[in-house]
């Protein structure tokens, strides 16, 4: 594979950082929470129904995502909402939809 005559060779410390986003988005439930928070906050509740997941996997799998940055949670009295902080995140799951891997 050739590079274009355009591209510049990416920065050692951007790729160290792109693999571990690229590491933490390695799991099929942490990429459909992703995919549920595309379109606004969800609550905990609202990704189980969304996943199909129990609320501890859930949990778990958020806090993967905010230690990374990922996300980010904001608590309204009882409630807890999620949103996603990384602007990449939808480019990353736009370039998994164009790619049909079965």
């Amino acid at each position: 594979m050739t590079r274009s005559k355009n591209s510049v060779p990416i920065e050692a410390d951007v790729l160290v950082q792109a693999a571990e986003v690229i590491k933490c988005l390695g799991h099929p439930l942490r990429l459909r929470l992703l995919e549920a928070l595309e379109t606004g906050e969800k609550t905990v509740t609202q990704l189980q129904e969304h996943s199909g997941a129990n609320q501890a996997a859930v949990s778990q799998q958020l806090a993967t995502l905010r230690a990374h940055s990922i996300v980010d949670n904001r608590r309204d009295g009882a409630h807890v909402y999620y949103r996603i902080t990384e602007p990449k995140v939808t480019s990353i799951l736009n370039c998994i939809r164009a790619r049909d891997l079965r």
